[in-house]
């Protein structure tokens, strides 16, 4: 059924445009919506989940799959909300468990299905700029995500969003985005890890690749592509300093092109300072209250005494000048109103 659904563009096109008749889209435009959108490994899956957890929000969600483009239809075919099944880890192995109710990075389905020649290239994927219909297109598509689970506010979490956040801000002038960062050698060793990690896992199961592929995960595995905006992108995947390469990046390309009113969120401080994570709840209209899951990661990679210094001073730096929610320099929620 995978196969079917997400590997074919006209199925998956037929089921986008059934379930488009089974909704309205009153009022979508205006709503107070939430992006995460960052380097992958930065602590995205924590904080979606953490915000996920208020009620306020609908995710795609695994049970969603694998018609994600038909949210209502597939609603309808399974029967109410489903079965949640049982936890199990994911396949990331980093002790993140997860059911058929857990939230997850699948709109990028819909950016594939309806404008992939636009950005994804064979060896890279490159800045991406939807035009007018194909955005209208997608604010429907998110009316009919917020119509199947009834709420009012859209959560979404994906990485690839960093090519198209301007055109995310003209679409819902209202969400709040936010850009996810961790400290510079610890994100590229995470990337490394689950680079080797996921190309192992597709020498076993060609299925794995035709899923991540499907679902425009190219973030790490065997077909990998990184962010054209990047420079030192033909460097070796099998190394750690091509990852932290990409982390310079990423990092200091989105500092220049994403959107004034993006929030920045150093995965460190949410794991520190409670503060921090009271600020941003504030900032995107949550409680803040609960207990607080942001925790730091394991041991340093021992492969990161062998990286360049010239490198990791340019990473360093950078960490140390991007801005942070609770910060100098961060704008508040009065100054972004204004």
């Amino acid at each position: 059924m995978h196969r079917m659904v997400l590997g074919s563009r006209a199925v998956a096109e037929t089921c986008f445009d059934i379930d488009q008749r089974l909704v309205p889209r009153s009022g979508v435009e205006q709503g107070r919506h939430v992006y995460i959108a960052g380097l992958a490994r930065a602590g995205t899956t924590i904080l979606m989940r953490r915000i996920n957890e208020t009620g306020d929000f609908r995710s795609l969600t695994y049970a969603d799959m694998p018609f994600v483009l038909a949210p209502n239809l597939w609603k309808r075919l399974r029967g109410g909300a489903g079965r949640t099944g049982e936890f199990r880890e994911r396949a990331h192995g980093d002790g993140i468990m997860v059911d058929a109710a857990s939230p997850e990075a699948l709109e990028e389905v819909f950016w594939r299905i309806f404008g992939g020649p636009d950005y994804i290239r064979s060896a890279s994927l490159s800045p991406h700029a939807p035009d007018v219909e194909l955005l209208d297109r997608y604010r429907a598509y998110v009316a009919a995500i917020l119509h199947s689970g009834g709420r009012p506010r859209y959560l979404c979490k994906n990485n690839n969003n960093i090519l198209r956040l301007p055109a995310l801000r003209q679409a819902f002038p209202d969400a709040a985005i936010l850009i996810p960062y961790r400290e510079p050698v610890d994100q590229a060793a995470s990337l490394l890890r689950q680079h080797e990690r996921f190309t192992e896992a597709v020498s076993r199961d060609r299925f794995t690749g035709d899923y991540m592929r499907w679902l425009g995960h190219h973030e790490f595995g065997p077909d990998h592509r990184p962010f054209a905006m990047v420079r030192g992108t033909e460097g070796d995947p099998a190394s750690l300093a091509y990852w932290l390469e990409q982390w310079v990046g990423v990092y200091g390309w989105l500092r220049e092109t994403a959107p004034r009113e993006a929030i920045w969120v150093r995965y460190e401080d949410l794991c520190d300072d409670l503060e921090c994570w009271r600020e941003l709840a504030a900032r995107i209209d949550i409680a803040a209250s609960g207990k607080i899951d942001f925790r730091r990661g394991g041991n340093a990679d021992s492969r990161a005494q062998d990286l360049p210094h010239p490198l990791v001073e340019r990473a360093t730096s950078l960490y140390d000048a991007l801005p942070r929610v609770g910060k100098a320099g961060v704008p508040t929620a009065s100054r972004l109103a204004g």
